[in-house]
């Protein structure tokens, strides 16, 4: 045990594969943080997930990928699946229209469970079945622009994008947190805002009930 995979880091990522059963969350986990592709991957049962460290931007991240059944019947994994998470690559397959037009219910699911700051990457995974596309990328990119998405296409099975999409979803929460990291130094920074909301309920409170009781 020990050695090289113990290595320092600076910071730890978690992020989240959603998306409907069969898009290829599961080879994307394995092929960004293996390099690994399996044709016979089964689906997932329940959670499981992996971890890869790299670089962004000269510091060093530690990305803990989630990734979890797509099946309904998973529903009750939901909020410990989301909690904690700064990222999510919500994943459909360019040849099945379903599971983009589902894209919607994720993202609500999404919006119920995660941080409202989650950083929200849309993926159109197997482009390597070009000739069974039915989801163009025109209504993809367009879609991802309206709900504030970053997206892009991938193959898990030719190793495309995946590295990219990982990074760009990575790099866009360390900007954030960095930037967090920064402000909250910052002598305005939401705790004392949170303190003074605290004072000006006890002031209100003290100031009613004796002109109330008065009158």
């Amino acid at each position: 045990m020990g050695g090289r995979h113990d290595e320092e880091y600076d910071y730890l990522f978690k992020i989240v594969l959603i998306g409907d059963s069969g898009v290829g969350k599961s080879n994307l986990l394995s092929r960004f943080t293996r390099n690994e592709f399996n044709m016979e991957s089964k689906s997932t049962i329940g959670v499981e997930f992996a971890t890869r460290t790299l670089q962004v931007e000269g510091r060093t991240i530690k990305a803990q990928i989630w990734d979890t059944a797509g099946q309904e019947r998973y529903r009750a994994i939901t909020s410990a699946y989301y909690r904690g998470a700064l990222g999510a690559l919500l994943v459909y397959d360019v040849t099945k229209p379903t599971t983009f037009e589902n894209i919607g219910r994720w993202l609500k699911e999404l919006r119920d469970h995660a941080d409202s700051n989650i950083v929200i990457m849309l993926i159109g995974n197997k482009t390597d079945l070009e000739h069974l596309r039915a989801v163009s990328t025109e209504d993809a990119q367009s879609y991802a622009e309206k709900e504030g998405l970053s997206f892009i296409e991938t193959s898990a099975l030719e190793a495309i994008n995946v590295e990219k999409a990982f990074q760009t979803n990575l790099g866009e929460i360390y900007r954030i947190t960095s930037k967090k990291s920064l402000s909250s130094e910052d002598p305005g920074s939401s705790s004392v805002k949170e303190g003074q909301t605290l004072v000006v309920g006890a002031q209100e409170g003290n100031t009613n009930k004796p002109c109330c009781s008065a009158s």
